[in-house]
């Protein structure tokens, strides 16, 4: 399996790599936090590293360190309107539970 994004977060992607001036795409992770477990983490990545796997498409990358794929595994990334902005959507099949204001997941 793969981490797979629509066009939409592919585009919102590739703007931001464009805005910063410099980087290869998007670092995704997950860390510890929250009331249920993990949370998202994401920042342009700089370079690809050697423990990373990277997933391409419609011009954009996604670059996941390798001992967080058993978390994201099989997720799509979006980028949708939310209230008054855009936010990043995470169609991950691994959350078995989320908090009440959806910031954190459980695997």
């Amino acid at each position: 399996m793969a981490i797979t994004m629509t066009e939409t977060a592919a585009k919102h992607i590739r703007n931001q790599v464009e805005k910063s001036g410099k980087g290869v795409g998007l670092r995704l992770g997950v860390k510890k936090s929250g009331c249920s477990g993990f949370v998202y983490s994401f920042d342009i990545a700089q370079e690809v590293l050697e423990t990373d796997v990277v997933f391409e498409s419609f011009g954009a990358k996604v670059l996941v360190d390798a001992g967080n794929m058993a978390f994201l595994e099989g997720t799509q990334l979006d980028y949708v309107k939310q209230g008054l902005g855009h936010v990043f959507k995470f169609n991950n099949p691994n959350v078995k539970n989320q908090c009440g204001c959806g910031e954190s997941f459980a695997v």
